[in-house]
């Protein structure tokens, strides 16, 4: 916007001032990620109906095809495309429902349990030193198929974090996604 002489006005270098703000000792670390606003503001398909819905169509397909680790009755357990980490599973109801609250009582129940037979797998397979376990609920909260409810279990060693996906946006897996696969069906627990 030009002032009333016709030239931009200048940033302010107060107190006020982006510089000075971005500085200010509030005890928190930040890590910018510019790169995510492209993310963010694409047109990401919502999956809102079960066409299209890739937690739908796994299930229809192979266990090897579909990266399924474990077939359960109301729900099934799947290897992440996109991991954060060699080992990251997803647990999905059969049923398309995109809330935790939406699952029957025996759907929440089988959800439990193959969490914890997912955790258990992992610590036999791939002995883990923790675990992120978590869902997002909705596209605001972070879902990347908000229509199609799923947890994430996500193992962690000491040290898996680097500077890669920083700095290169890009993240070393040192196990293909069909060996993990077969390792964990090798290692899911039968009751």
């Amino acid at each position: 916007m030009r002032d009333e002489r016709g030239s931009e006005p200048a940033e302010p270098t107060g107190p006020e001032s982006p510089e000075t703000f971005a500085r200010v000792d509030d005890g928190f670390e930040r890590l910018w990620t510019p790169h995510r606003m492209a993310y963010i503001q694409s047109d990401k398909p919502s999956h809102e109906s079960q066409d299209g819905c890739p937690f739908c169509t796994a299930p229809g397909r192979s266990d090897a095809d579909g990266l399924i680790v474990h077939r359960g009755r109301t729900g099934y357990v799947v290897m992440n495309l996109f991991p954060y980490n060699p080992g990251h599973l997803l647990i999905c109801p059969y049923r398309h429902v995109p809330l935790y609250v939406d699952l029957t009582d025996e759907e929440t129940a089988e959800f439990t349990l193959l969490t914890k037979q997912a955790i258990a797998a992992l610590q036999a397979a791939s002995q883990p030193m923790g675990f992120n376990i978590g869902m997002n609920q909705g596209e605001v909260a972070g879902a990347g198929v908000a229509a199609h409810l799923h947890q994430h279990v996500v193992p962690r060693w000491g040290g898996d974090s680097n500077f890669l996906p920083i700095v290169a946006q890009t993240k070393a897996l040192p196990a293909l996604l069909e060996d993990t696969r077969q390792q964990l069906v090798r290692h899911w627990p039968t009751a």
